[in-house]
Order: structure tokens, then C-alpha cells, then sequence
């Protein structure tokens, strides 16, 4: 009898280390995700529209549950609305977490610009955010959104979002502190059918790393309509500043699938024991999609190919039992 009980309690602690989830993880204002695991916790944000909110759990599906926290809301005009793409990264030089987020002014998109809050704490739930700085890129003050942060070798960049003339591109600019950069460089600019569905956009730029390969998975083609698709630019070259170090993939790679249309806007984290790659992304049940808060967010797994490329997969059917990280 003793035996038995053994096996069962073995079979109970196997059956919660493998538990799954249900994707969604957030249902509504589930867009434009970002993900950090950091000391036993997953840390999520999406955009809210008119403020930043963190999510934590000790498991993906525990998100599903947890009350957010709002740790940011600004009634300063030049940056009161349009709350968008908040990320949270640890800036090491500095010893402590930023958010960067996208906000404008009320009534308007057009005066967009990229934003710094500073966290006081090494832990992101304990700390509290202040307003650091707007983000002003030397040479080319203008419209920016989606900001992330890159990092090759011991340097940081920071990538982004911003039109040139009818084209929504990807630019890159050197950090040189948490909240300053030097001149921005256009990297990529819609050329593809697939990234020109309704708007010529290329945005929300997720930095991935693998087997010393560094790829940047972003959004193409309008939010709003039936083209929202992830696409992929890989680093072939020495100077991440220099437009020809960049390739882009000629095909997109994450699109419409079981029951989940328009995927995009994603970011990557790692599993607890750092030896996973997982995304978060979001997407929407009806298409044509909408840039709104309809859309939800998922997380699965990244795989990879035998060339060494990311492997996305397709959407997970919501009714999939997806494992949690390990």
C-alpha cells in the first residue's frame, strides 16, 4: 500500500511540473505583449491605451488569473494617451529595470513618441516607476513607436518603429545610457507584397538569439484588416548600424491559423531553466482584425530549424493544452 502511495505522490508532482495552459492568457486588451521571467515570477504587459499595467505569476497559466497592477498613468498632454507597447528591460549599467513605452497626445496618433519609466527596485513587482526621460533620437526627432532593446556583444540598441515618407520602417540607434541614443539607421523598410496589406508597415521589433545568431522577428502590413504576419531579419554583418548587415527573409514567418488571425506584435522570453525560447504574441478570433483591445494574447513554445532559423510554428488552437516552460 505504502509503494502505491509513493507512486501516486510521484505521479501527482510529474502531472503538476508538466501542467499546461490554455491559451488565451489575457482576453481582451491583450495586445502588443511583452514577457520577462526573473526570479520565479513571469512578468506581462500588454497595451491598455490609457495606462501601463504588470501582470505576475509563477506560471504562464497563472496569468490568466492574476490581478494587474498598474504602475503608470501620466496627465502630462504631451504624453497622456495612447498608451502603447510598454517592455520591461534590465538596464545593467544603470542597476535597475526600465519600461519603454509608446504614448502622444489626446485626439491624435501623430505626435507619438518613445518613452522611459525607471523601476527602483532589482525586483520588477517591488519597484516603484518614475518618469525618466522621452526618448529623442538626434536625427531624426519625429514619430517612434515599439521600442525594444537589442543587445550585441556588451552594447545596447534600441529599435524601433517610424515612417518614412509612406512607409512605416525599422531603425536602429545606439544606446549610450538607459534613456539616450546616438543617430538612427533605417534597417528595413516594407518591399514585400505580404508586408504591404493594407498599410507598408514593418513594426514591433522582438530581438531573438540563438546558436550566436542574432534575428529580429517584427510585424508587417496593417494592424486593421486580413495582412498582420511576423517577418525576420537576421544580422549578417559586424556593424548592427550599418543597413547592409541586415537580411531580411523574403517570406513571412507566423501567420493566420486555427481560429487565430492577424498574429503579431510579439516578444520573446526565456523558460526558468534558460534552456527554452517562448513567445508571446497577440492575435485576434474574427478577420479582418482590428487595432484594438479584441485582441488577445498567447504564448508558445519557439522551435528551430536544422539551418539554425527560428522555427514559430502556427497559432495554437485555443484549445490546446500548451506545457508550460521549463
Amino acid at each position: 500500500m505504502f509503494k502505491l502511495f509513493l507512486i501516486f505522490i510521484l505521479f501527482a508532482v510529474k502531472s503538476l511540473l508538466t501542467a499546461g495552459f490554455q491559451n488565451p492568457i489575457k482576453s481582451t486588451d491583450g495586445s502588443d505583449p511583452f514577457m520577462v521571467y526573473h526570479e520565479g515570477y513571469y512578468y506581462l504587459t500588454t497595451t491598455t491605451w490609457n495606462n501601463i499595467q504588470i501582470t505576475r505569476a509563477t506560471t504562464v497559466g497563472g496569468l490568466k488569473t492574476a490581478t494587474p497592477k498598474v504602475v503608470w498613468t501620466d496627465s502630462t498632454s504631451s504624453r497622456c494617451c495612447n498608451v502603447w507597447a510598454p517592455e520591461i528591460h534590465w538596464q545593467p549599467n544603470e542597476g535597475t529595470w526600465y519600461i519603454y513605452y509608446s504614448a502622444g497626445t489626446s485626439g491624435t496618433f501623430d505626435n507619438q513618441r518613445i518613452h522611459a519609466l525607471r523601476g527602483s527596485s532589482n525586483i520588477i513587482w517591488d519597484s516603484s516607476w518614475s518618469y525618466a526621460s522621452r526618448i529623442t533620437i538626434p536625427n531624426r526627432d519625429v514619430w517612434s513607436i515599439d521600442a525594444t532593446v537589442l543587445i550585441v556583444g556588451s552594447t545596447r540598441y534600441l529599435v524601433y518603429s517610424s515612417w518614412d515618407g509612406s512607409n512605416q520602417c525599422l531603425w536602429i540607434a545606439q544606446m549610450t545610457s538607459a534613456t539616450t541614443v546616438g543617430n538612427a539607421v533605417k534597417i528595413a523598410t516594407p518591399t514585400y507584397s505580404w508586408e504591404k496589406v493594407g498599410a507598408n508597415v514593418n513594426e514591433g521589433p522582438a530581438a531573438l538569439y540563438y546558436g550566436g545568431r542574432t534575428f529580429i522577428v517584427y510585424s508587417a502590413s496593417n494592424c486593421a484588416g486580413t495582412g498582420y504576419t511576423l517577418g525576420r531579419l537576421e544580422l549578417t554583418g559586424s556593424n548592427p548600424l550599418s543597413a547592409s548587415s541586415w537580411t531580411k527573409y523574403s517570406s513571412p514567418i507566423f501567420t493566420s491559423a486555427n481560429g487565430n488571425y492577424e498574429p503579431g506584435h510579439n516578444g520573446f522570453f526565456t523558460s526558468p531553466s534558460g534552456n527554452e525560447i517562448h513567445m508571446v504574441y497577440h492575435a485576434s478570433s474574427t478577420s479582418p482584425g482590428t487595432c484594438d483591445g479584441k485582441r488577445y494574447t498567447m504564448v508558445q513554445q519557439v522551435g528551430w530549424h536544422t539551418d539554425g532559423t527560428p522555427n514559430l510554428g502556427s497559432p495554437r488552437a485555443l484549445s490546446d493544452n500548451v506545457p508550460e516552460p521549463k
